[in-house]
């Protein structure tokens, strides 16, 4: 178990420390505010978590060890939100479509929903 957490946390010190840089660099490059570096990262994040899926399930190319550290650490740190990909895909592969558009939904639904009242209360504080 900590040999796991230890590879997960490692993972995502990496994840992190390269989202920073890509997004910086990205966004520091362009004039206007749309947020490309996070975009960027995002749709990166998610690609190579799509070539991980894709490595793993043809056969047992890399050890427990070293998906934790791929997946849940580095796709976790360098975005949350392959993570949140890799949830919808497990849900359409197992075609739960129900779950999915629910989950899809309401994640976006409440977490902007959460965000705004968060900000609102700081606000009165």
């Amino acid at each position: 178990m900590l040999k796991n957490l230890l590879f997960i946390g490692i993972g995502s010190f990496l994840g992190g420390t390269m989202r920073y840089i890509v997004s910086r660099f990205v966004q520091g490059s362009i004039i206007f505010s749309f947020p490309l570096g996070t975009m960027l990262v995002n749709i990166i994040g998610c690609f190579i978590l799509g070539l991980l899926y894709g490595l793993f399930s043809e056969g047992h190319l890399m050890s427990n060890g070293m998906r934790l550290f791929l997946t849940v650490g580095f796709c976790g740190g360098f975005t949350s939100f392959s993570t949140f990909i890799s949830d919808n895909f497990v849900m359409l592969k197992d075609q739960n479509i129900f779950y999915l558009a629910l989950y899809a939904s309401l994640s976006l639904f409440v977490g902007l929903l959460m965000l705004y009242l968060g900000n609102m209360l700081a606000k009165a504080l």
